[in-house]
């Protein structure tokens, strides 16, 4: 599956309040600026949300620009509410006060949560507040179906080690396994496991992620063991293996766009037909009820000097600059990064001091449900969230130009705020009769 396939980064339309922002880039060989030190999993430096979960350290101002990470968390989470998500737009790093961070437009509909994915929209995504330094994760699920539709559970960690279930809506009797390490494609890697009907039947479907093996079981039934023994890379003298700390990661988004590049679309079995049968009240839809964590031991000689987050201590990536601290940060504002965590210019105009205007990104955009397969495709903003700073008076907030809507304007969690992934118009009366048709399904 080819990787890498975003061609260019659209420019959001900003109002004239709002200053254009900058779309500085970051990757190998180019690390974010001071101003925008955090890079995204988008190749997009930022502030704000851009310094929290998935943030790349190893493209960043330094590696302190990310926020440490929120160590692994055990527990059954049943996704029967909101009350446990709190938008991208609104969460600042208090993994203490919700389990989980939503992009798109999640819905409740009889005990479960709904992922959706309306035209003009890049889906929805769920990413876990918390991190996982291997364990047991299991999540009970079903998917989408049609062409260009994909629906996934991964673990996704800052360094883009990657561990996948991938479900094809055009193959509603398989799951695709794969795996890679630091974002590197390894075309062997991956390999389709059996499941039965996907879209009709739940799937309880588990990664059993340990230091020296992986293992994906379904339904109970070990489906495949991949072993790091066996990963050995003679070039880059590493071991091919996941092994960083890594988010759970539950979407459904649109490989299928045609925006998109040909072996992405071919992967997903042709380009969406925004007109599916397998539409609901012009929704996509999969559908989660459950993750249940069970967290594992840090691999032996772990660097054990707390036990809040896990931070980088060297560019390498790899598990041995892992260490687990007691340095817990909550950003400020949305204008905060690690390396800064208390900048708030609110405060600064309560105070009646006056700050120099300032235009910055502070969500990051891109087909974020893909993983690395969903990096900063075409035709979807990266960074197309600018904030900008104002003197007293004025409060500095996330400014979501180019929201992603897909039909509802209320800003709470669950919600379709969600700067630089699209809009889709749309009246009240469509919010309600999207809703209710959803409430019917």
């Amino acid at each position: 599956m080819v990787r890498h396939i975003f061609t260019a980064a659209l420019v959001a339309a900003f109002s004239t309040t709002v200053l254009a922002a900058s779309g500085v880039k970051c990757g190998p060989g180019k690390l974010c600026p001071a101003e925008t030190p955090c890079c995204s999993q988008y190749g997009d430096c930022g502030v704000g949300a851009f310094c929290l979960g998935g943030c790349d350290p190893l493209f960043s101002h330094q590696l302190d620009s990310c926020v440490p990470n929120p160590t692994c968390k055990s527990g059954d989470f049943k996704l029967k509410s909101l009350d446990d998500v709190q938008s991208i737009d609104k969460y600042l790093g208090d993994s203490s006060k919700v389990n989980w961070v939503s992009q798109g437009k999640p819905v409740v509909y009889n005990d479960a949560i709904l992922l959706t994915m309306a035209e003009g929209t890049v889906g929805t995504l769920l990413a876990s507040s918390h991190y996982v330094w291997y364990g047991k994760i299991c999540a009970k699920m079903t998917t989408s179906q049609g062409k260009g539709v994909v629906t996934a559970f991964i673990m996704m960690s800052d360094v883009k080690d990657e561990i996948d279930f991938e479900f094809i809506g055009v193959d509603i009797e398989n799951a695709q396994s794969n795996y890679y390490s630091q974002g590197v494609t390894v075309y062997t890697n991956g390999k389709n496991l059996t499941v039965g009907n996907t879209v009709e039947k739940v799937h309880e479907y588990c990664i059993d992620w340990q230091p020296d093996e992986l293992k994906w079981f379904i339904d109970d039934k070990d489906m495949r063991t991949v072993k790091r023994s066996d990963t050995w890379n003679s070039t880059s003298k590493r071991f091919d293996y996941p092994q960083t700390p890594s988010r759970i990661m539950l979407s459904l988004w649109p490989a299928g766009l045609e925006s998109n590049e040909k072996g992405t679309i071919d992967w997903a079995g042709g380009v969406i037909d925004w007109n599916s049968q397998y539409m609901q009240n012009g929704y996509y839809y999969a559908m989660v009820s459950e993750v249940t964590v069970e967290c594992y031991d840090p691999p032996s000689g772990a660097k054990v000097n707390g036990k809040k987050t896990y931070k980088y201590s060297d560019k390498a990536g790899t598990n041995d600059t892992v260490e687990i601290t007691d340095d817990e940060v909550i950003l400020a504002s949305f204008f905060a990064t690690g390396e800064n965590p208390k900048e708030n210019p609110n405060a600064s105009s309560a105070s009646g001091s006056s700050k120099p205007t300032q235009s910055v990104d502070t969500v990051p955009g891109g087909l974020s449900g893909g993983g690395n397969r969903g990096e900063n495709q075409s035709g979807v903003p990266s960074g197309a969230a600018s904030a900008t700073g104002t003197a007293a008076g004025s409060a500095a907030q996330p400014t979501n130009s180019g929201s992603f809507d897909q039909g509802g304007n209320n800003q709470g969690s669950g919600t379709s705020l969600e700067p630089g992934l699209g809009r889709v118009g749309g009246s009240a009366l469509a919010v309600v009769v999207a809703v209710l048709g959803l409430l019917v399904l």
